[in-house]
């Protein structure tokens, strides 16, 4: 990674926990719809950056959240996992752009944004909500749980990449 890169994402990751911290972890609607933002840091990180950086840096971003939000972990493993799935849901969702190394995610159509990001948040709540839940009687409010909360960040991440996406004309 090149140097404005670093920093970048040196205030990518600061924004998104703050947000998370300070704002979304204070929203809970109906008992089961809790927003999160941060992951959209690992699913913006640079393709071309290093993949085990990306694993750590999720696994310290998790471990941000679990601290702020007192999760016993379940934020480390669902982070540490959407980082390794990662690629498979780049490949999935880009296709060929992806394998070229000619994708910019924040450029690329609305479509295959939504497909991607929709994956990842889904990936990623089904990990938190089962291991924060972790009982298989409660497997209506897993499910119930992912798709709620997955929508609205979903909503809130696509969004957010729009407004901070530069588009060329």
């Amino acid at each position: 990674m090149q140097n404005n890169e670093t920093i970048v994402n040196i205030v990518r990751f600061i924004s998104l926990v703050l947000a998370q911290v300070l704002v979304l972890n204070h929203i809970n609607l109906w008992g089961y719809i809790n927003p999160y933002l941060y992951p959209l840091f690992i699913l913006v990180y640079p393709l071309t950056g290093n993949k085990s950086l990306l694993i750590f840096l999720a696994f310290i971003l998790g471990l941000t959240i679990d601290m702020f939000s007192d999760s016993g972990g379940v934020h480390a493993a669902a982070s540490v996992f959407i980082a390794w799935a990662r690629p498979v849901a780049l490949k999935y969702s880009f296709g060929v752009s992806y394998q070229l190394n000619t994708l910019k995610i924040s450029t690329a159509p609305l479509s295959q944004q939504l497909i991607y990001i929709t994956a990842m948040v889904l990936l990623h709540n089904i990990v938190l909500f089962s291991m924060e839940i972790f009982n298989v009687n409660q497997i209506l409010l897993i499910l119930k749980s992912t798709l709620f909360s997955g929508i609205f960040s979903v909503i809130l991440m696509v969004f957010t990449v729009m407004l901070f996406s530069r588009k060329s004309s």
